[in-house]
């Protein structure tokens, strides 16, 4: 799959039932397993001889480029932008096991071999508990279904909120929101992806906002400081600053 274009998964993959949800008004929408898994490449790569590093980079992008019916997998060019990884592959699948084959696959080529993966988050989609009484589009499917890869920057940080704030009332806990969803809305070109790790990884959530507009996703961010909400905020870094690029142009920034 060309890593550059957004992309659909195929509906001829069947879901296990874990991976379908209930909506309160319709049948059952399926739920993404997503993965972010960070990449940095070993300095000594660069070192070896051009025909070696030439035969490398055609079998990389080569597996970039085969179809994966249900698997989605974007790629992200973090150069420059963040110290311990250079690029970031957003994999959204019904699976997790696809995750695993195509890990393998990386794992086989020659590149593969000079790789590390410093972070790597697991989540899930899931209908959220709070109404958003602003935005007349927000329905179960709009938070259980990604369509990723429309703008350019994506920003990514894995969230862990409070136990205090699980133990407030849901009532009270919608009230801080609808301020916190206020804000968000003032800012229509970010698109904010939240996926739940609760007991698949080590973070409350995995947060992915796209846009192509850098400086309002830093006032959204900062606007939001301000808000009661923040306040239950346990840890919210590292921070990830990604741009979408097909992989033979990260590859390119490389070596």
């Amino acid at each position: 799959m060309n890593t550059s274009q957004p992309a659909t998964p195929s509906t001829s993959h069947s879901p296990a039932p874990a991976a379908r949800e209930h909506s309160a008004s319709g049948p059952a929408v399926q739920r993404q397993v997503v993965n972010f898994a960070f990449y940095r490449l070993d300095p000594e790569f660069r070192r070896l001889d051009e025909e070696h590093k030439r035969r490398a980079r055609e079998q990389f992008v080569s597996l970039f480029a085969q179809p994966r019916p249900g698997f989605i997998c974007l790629s992200y060019s973090t150069v420059g932008l963040k110290a311990d990884c250079d690029f970031l592959l957003w994999r959204i699948s019904l699976s997790a096991d696809e995750f695993q084959a195509h890990s393998s696959a990386i794992n086989k080529t020659v590149l593969g071999g000079y790789l590390r993966t410093p972070y790597s988050f697991l989540s899930m989609t899931k209908r959220s508990i709070y109404i958003d009484k602003v935005d007349p589009f927000h329905t179960a499917e709009s938070r259980t279904h990604i369509i990723p890869g429309r703008r350019k920057y994506l920003f990514v940080y894995p969230f862990v909120k409070s136990r205090e704030w699980y133990l407030l009332p849901l009532e009270r806990r919608q009230q801080i929101m609808d301020v916190h969803i206020r804000v968000g809305n003032k800012y229509p070109s970010v698109k904010l992806n939240t996926t739940y790790s609760f007991g698949l990884d080590d973070q409350d959530f995995v947060v992915a906002f796209e846009t192509d507009e850098p400086k309002d996703f830093l006032d959204l961010v900062m606007e939001l400081r301000e808000t009661e909400s923040s306040k239950y905020t346990v840890r919210d870094t590292p921070i990830f600053t990604c741009i979408q690029m097909p992989m033979a142009q990260i590859l390119d920034q490389l070596f």
